[in-house]
């Protein structure tokens, strides 16, 4: 499962958070690194705050969006402090963990994501993941270094990982999941079809798109499909949209 999860931090600026951020990998067996467009550089202090843990700062991806970080990924969850106008999943880290371990179980690749020190994740990041994860911290005192946040879902990650392998009978679904989730970059194009199919049938208007194709990316965020049903789900936008165009031809 550890080997199957990405830290992913977000135009970090202070470098000594990065190595923090290697070193609280490392305790708890977790090695995939992503920095995303970092201010900061991989500079001494990153190595002093890695203290052993060099290896994870030189083998770091370093990318310049948060697209190109979790592509290959089928969960990406976000880390969020602040409430949204929008209600989106969300889940405490002990459950955050249970959901990855299930994801991982099934061959899936589970990216963290991680946001500015001052600011956290914007809204179109958050829109990019499948649910989002909330430390409760003291209401009186809620900020929380990211080095530190890294540290509470890695070590959530680690006990998952360690406790017993539940029996098929507990999992979700009765089963094992028949196939893979479909992984970052195949939901990105899904809704980028799918958005040109509704703009092309009249359903969504692109001059005043309102907030259609954020709460449909949170409809469809919320059922994490796989890969065949994603596939079928662009059959169908296609067939649609043929069915548009010959419609429109005969007018």
């Amino acid at each position: 499962m550890l080997d199957q999860i990405r830290i992913v931090l977000i135009s970090t600026t202070h470098s000594g958070n990065i190595g923090a951020t290697a070193r609280a990998m490392k305790n708890m067996g977790i090695a995939d690194l992503a920095l995303v467009d970092p201010v900061a550089e991989l500079d001494s202090e990153a190595v002093v705050r890695a203290s052993g843990a060099v290896e994870i700062l030189d083998n770091a991806k370093i990318v310049g969006t948060l697209e190109e970080a979790v592509a290959d990924c089928s969960m990406v969850i976000g880390t969020s402090a602040r409430s949204r106008h929008i209600p989106w999943p969300l889940c405490n880290p002990r459950e955050c963990a249970s959901k990855a371990k299930q994801a991982a179980g099934q061959g899936n690749k589970i990216a963290l994501v991680f946001g500015r020190e001052s600011s956290g994740l914007t809204n179109e990041e958050l829109q990019r993941c499948n649910l989002h994860v909330h430390i409760p911290t003291d209401e009186n005192f809620s900020s929380l270094n990211v080095a530190s946040a890294v540290q509470v879902l890695c070590y959530e990650m680690r006990m998952a990982a360690l406790a017993d392998t539940p029996d098929e009978e507990d999992l979700q679904w009765g089963v094992p999941w028949d196939y893979e989730l479909a992984t970052h970059e195949e939901l990105e194009r899904f809704y980028e079809h799918l958005e040109g199919t509704l703009v092309d049938i009249g359903f969504l208007d692109p001059n005043t798109p309102k907030q259609l194709m954020t709460r449909l990316r949170r409809l469809y965020g919320r059922v994490a499909m796989d890969k065949v049903e994603v596939n079928m789900m662009r059959g169908m936008l296609k067939a649609t949209q043929r069915q548009a165009n010959q419609s429109n031809s005969k007018k």
